[in-house]
């Protein structure tokens, strides 16, 4: 299997239009203002996308359109809850994240990652967000496991942000399979790449791309000092987006020229007054002061 490094994967928004259905128009337009502003690929439908207000038919149309839509320009990475209908469709790799709805055994978390990954030819990749995910839980030995079974389990996805396992996996895993890749799930990408990871998740890259590619590039380089104080401004933000989740980043865009409607119930939108209060906190983040204010 060729090797894969994804770099920087932005996680783009769904938009909906006032049905609440899937806003395509909308969509393409975030899909190009992430290919000029800094994506490697893209990742989609994460949890950014709302993947789990998502029917299995708006799944299947979002990733068809968007793989239709670059055109290979970019490398498409599909959640895999469509793992083999997105390999067909062109998606360069499939992400799976841990069962969250129950917490089955150890042995049925491997199964489950097994048959998804024996689905498909393409690279796979496992998502690990225990916060995100309260279900299963993933660790070192279980990953090891999935390199002896998988030929095409290439690397994780991680939000942990858990020394011990990271560490661990990363001194065990590329002995098994040279090539095997860390990833940080979310835009706090210092810790991992100290310890070897060499991509990143950005759902933050739809307010602030220019911040994003900046510490993705420094963490790429290992200049980790310099990146840390980039890291301090994403954090702020990401403070002040935590409150109202997907609500929140659908607010921030708009507050910085990129109106992508609002989420899908019964996720709310922020009311007028806490809309206000988030605007003026994105004020307080002085990087945003450099990044576009449209599309």
């Amino acid at each position: 299997m060729p090797l894969y490094q994804p770099g920087l994967l932005h996680t783009p928004v769904t938009p909906f239009t006032r049905g609440r259905a899937i806003d395509f128009d909308r969509f393409a337009k975030i899909i190009e203002f992430h290919l000029a502003n800094g994506a490697d690929g893209l990742a989609l439908p994460m949890h950014a996308g709302e993947s789990v207000s998502l029917s299995d038919g708006e799944r299947r149309a979002l990733v068809e359109f968007a793989i239709k839509h670059v055109n290979g320009r970019k490398p498409i990475v599909a959640h895999a809850a469509l793992a083999r209908h997105s390999e067909e469709q062109g998606a360069t790799a499939i992400v799976a994240t841990t069962p969250y709805y129950w917490t089955p055994p150890p042995a049925m978390v491997l199964e489950h990652f097994v048959q998804i990954g024996l689905a498909v030819k393409i690279p796979f990749f496992l998502y690990n967000a225990p916060e995100e995910m309260q279900g299963a839980k993933v660790n070192a030995e279980l990953c090891l496991k999935l390199i002896a079974k998988l030929p095409n389990f290439a690397g994780v996805i991680d939000l942990s942000l858990d020394w011990q396992f990271m560490i661990e996996l990363m001194t065990n895993a590329p002995r098994l399979r040279p090539g095997f890749q860390l990833l940080a799930g979310t835009e706090l990408m210092v810790s991992a790449a100290a310890i070897g990871a060499t991509g990143m998740l950005a759902p933050l890259a739809g307010i602030a791309p220019r911040l994003v590619r900046e510490l993705y590039d420094l963490c790429r380089d290992q200049k980790l000092f310099e990146a840390r104080k980039v890291q301090e401004q994403i954090a702020g933000l990401r403070q002040a987006l935590k409150p109202g989740g997907v609500a929140s980043l659908k607010a921030a865009m708009r507050a910085m020229g990129r109106d992508c409607g609002e989420p899908r119930p019964p996720v709310l939108a922020l009311d007028a007054a806490a809309y206000q209060k988030l605007v003026g906190e994105l004020e307080i983040v002085t990087a945003l002061h450099a990044e576009a204010r449209d599309w």
